[in-house]
């Protein structure tokens, strides 16, 4: 597949789906679970999917009429690039620079902050 790259916010909407069902998922899964609430037609999301299969985050099996789609990148394996392309792009890779933020703009509490230095100080034994 070579380097992952950044999935657009609609491609990521489809791969939430497909990572929280267990493969093999369809199309008419995906309308159910997603398209309605989007209101995408099926046509919308049958595009999206061949786009992740190129983009090489799912493969496609045919059975008669219907599709299956299976996840080949794991949800974990994609966080963690997408977290580390965030951290790069915005933080400099400062674990610091991030947490200053979010405790500054209000979005971290401080009892968030105290479980946080607890979980570092176990992971520092």
């Amino acid at each position: 597949m070579g380097a992952m790259k950044r999935l657009p916010d609609t491609e990521f909407e489809i791969m939430k789906v497909v990572w929280a069902n267990e493969p093999p998922i369809t199309t008419s899964i995906i309308m159910e679970q997603l398209g309605k609430e989007k209101e995408w037609k099926a046509q919308t999301i049958i595009t999206l999917l061949l786009r992740l299969v190129n983009r090489g985050f799912i493969r496609t099996e045919k059975h008669g009429k219907e599709r299956t789609y299976f996840p080949i990148i794991k949800k974990e394996d994609y966080l963690k690039f997408e977290t580390g392309d965030f951290m790069e792009r915005f933080h400099a890779n400062s674990f610091t620079s991030l947490v200053a933020t979010l405790y500054n703009d209000r979005k971290l509490r401080d009892s968030e902050l105290d479980e946080l230095v607890k979980w570092l100080k176990e992971k520092g034994d």
